[in-house]
């Protein structure tokens, strides 16, 4: 049984998680990368109120994390939506109609790149190359590629996450 004393609140759980990884990892050499990687792998997200703690665990400032995390898209300061999309924006992909897919998979979610769906569902990120260029337009859902993405595509692939 948990006595009141023991109960963390969620900003403390955070400070908690972030505080065990910067001690695990900070002595490795470039250690800022793969401290943020393993905060957004166990929390989903490299929240706010780490920003301080990673500082102080490595001895820099708070605007030099920051800028690293607002650098890399690849780090969400908030948390996603149940599942991620991305659309590949790179210029293979653009050759190949993933403008015009972009465009349809913000109307079919109701969306802009960048936001989350209003039921918490989906995520909308743009990613600058997935590594399938022979295959585009392609996008990632969740961790799998897809590839030569229609919009009919599209929309059954929404459909079957809707299913699970």
């Amino acid at each position: 049984m948990t006595t009141p004393a023991q109960q963390h609140t969620p900003d403390e759980q955070v400070r908690d998680t972030v505080s065990q990884i910067v001690a695990e990892m900070a002595a490795m050499p470039g250690a800022l990368l793969p401290i943020l990687h393993e905060i957004q792998h166990r929390l989903g997200y490299v929240p706010d109120e780490s920003v301080g703690v990673i500082a102080q665990g490595l001895n820099l400032s708070r605007a030099e994390v920051h800028g690293v995390i607002s650098f890399y898209h690849h780090f969400r300061s908030v948390p996603a939506g149940q599942h991620v999309v991305q659309v590949c924006r790179a210029e293979a992909c653009q050759a190949v109609g993933a403008r015009e897919l972009e465009a349809h998979v913000q109307q079919r979610l109701a969306v802009e790149i960048g936001a989350t769906t209003s039921d918490g569902k989906v995520t909308l990120e743009p990613v600058y190359c997935l590594g399938n260029c022979a295959c585009g337009p392609s996008v990632q859902v969740d961790d799998k590629v897809h590839g030569r993405v229609t919009p009919e595509r599209f929309d059954a692939l929404m459909a079957g996450l809707e299913t699970k």
